[in-house]
């Protein structure tokens, strides 16, 4: 988890294998839930699925946790 003291806005990109938009969809929803969470977008056209979380308290483990569960890979993309 990124320490964020001041909650300024900070984005994280995930790779993952999702593959149409009722996947993605129904992930932005369970996502949404998770505190913190304020904007999340998938780019299905990518080749890496890319998953963009925007928020204050974006923790890397819970998505992919949370991605993990429901069956999907999902791993962090670095700077």
């Amino acid at each position: 988890m990124r320490a964020n003291p001041s909650n300024k806005m900070i984005i994280e990109v995930f790779r993952t294998n999702v593959a149409c938009d009722s996947q993605a969809h129904w992930l932005s929803a369970q996502l949404l839930q998770m505190p913190g969470h304020h904007r999340i977008t998938f780019d299905l056209e990518d080749c890496d699925k890319v998953l963009r979380i925007e928020g204050t308290n974006v923790q890397p483990g819970n998505i992919i946790g949370l991605l993990s569960t429901a069956g999907f890979s999902c791993t962090l993309l670095q700077d």
